[in-house]
C-alpha cells in the first residue's frame, strides 16, 4: 500500500487578509494614478489595474463600476500630488512663487505636464473629465492667487491685479508645457525661463529679482 498523507499540507497558503474597503480603494486610485502619470490616460483599464495590483479584475469593477470613473478619479488623485509639491505654506510670498517657478524649471513637473495634456485631450469626449479639469484648474488658480495676494500685502509684489497675474503665469506655465511631448526639446532661456519671466512683469517686480530668489530655493 502506498503511503497515507495528510490532506493539510505544511505548505499550505496562508489566507489572504482582507483589506479595509478605505485602503482598498487607496491602493486602486493611486495604482491608477501611477498609469496614468507613466503610461496615459488611456492606459487606465480595469484589467491593467487588477494586474499590477495582483488581483482579479472584479475586485477593481466593485469599487469603480464604471471605468470612466477610475480614468477621472486617478487624473484628480494625480493633480493633487501635483499641487501639494507645487505650493508650500512656508516662506515669504517672494520665497513661495520661487519654489512654484523652481519646481517647474529643474522638470519636476514634467511628468504632470504630459498628464494635463492628455486629460485636455481626452475631456473633449468626456464631458466628466471636462468637469473634473475644470475642478483642477480651478483650485491651481486659487492656490497661485493665494499666494499673489499676500505677496501683494507685503509689498513683495506690486499692486496688481492678483487675478490677472495668475492667469498670465498659468498660461505662461501651458504654454511651455505644450512642448512637453516634442522630439527634442527646446533650452533657450526664453523657454526654459518663461514662467518667471512672466511672473516678474506680471507681478511688477524689478528685473532679476525674482531668478535671484529661484536661484536660492534650488537646492545645492
Amino acid at each position: 500500500m502506498g503511503e497515507v498523507t495528510s490532506s493539510t499540507s505544511s505548505h499550505a497558503t496562508p489566507p489572504r487578509t482582507r483589506k479595509p474597503p478605505e485602503e482598498r480603494r487607496e491602493d486602486i486610485l493611486a495604482c491608477a494614478a501611477a498609469i496614468a502619470i507613466e503610461e496615459g490616460l488611456e492606459r487606465i483599464t480595469l484589467r491593467a489595474v487588477a494586474a499590477r495590483l495582483g488581483v482579479r479584475p472584479g475586485l477593481i469593477t466593485h469599487y469603480f463600476p464604471v471605468a470612466e470613473d477610475l480614468v477621472v478619479a486617478a487624473f484628480a488623485r494625480a493633480a493633487v500630488l501635483e499641487r501639494e509639491q507645487f505650493f508650500t505654506s512656508d516662506g515669504t510670498p517672494l520665497q513661495r512663487l520661487a519654489h512654484f517657478i523652481d519646481h517647474v524649471e529643474r522638470g519636476r513637473s514634467l511628468p504632470l505636464a504630459r498628464l494635463w495634456l492628455n486629460a485636455r485631450h481626452l475631456a473633449r469626449f468626456s464631458p466628466t473629465l471636462d468637469a473634473e479639469l475644470e475642478v483642477q484648474d480651478a483650485l491651481d488658480r486659487e492656490g497661485l492667487t493665494a499666494i499673489i495676494e499676500d505677496g501683494i500685502d507685503s509689498r513683495d509684489f506690486g499692486d496688481v491685479d492678483a487675478e490677472a497675474a495668475c492667469i498670465r503665469i498659468l498660461i505662461a506655465l501651458d504654454g511651455g508645457g505644450s512642448y512637453v511631448n516634442a522630439s527634442t526639446q527646446i533650452e533657450h532661456p526664453a523657454h526654459t525661463q518663461v514662467v518667471a519671466d512672466v511672473a516678474e512683469w506680471a507681478l511688477g517686480l524689478e528685473s532679476g529679482v525674482l531668478r535671484q530668489a529661484i536661484e536660492r530655493a534650488t537646492p545645492g
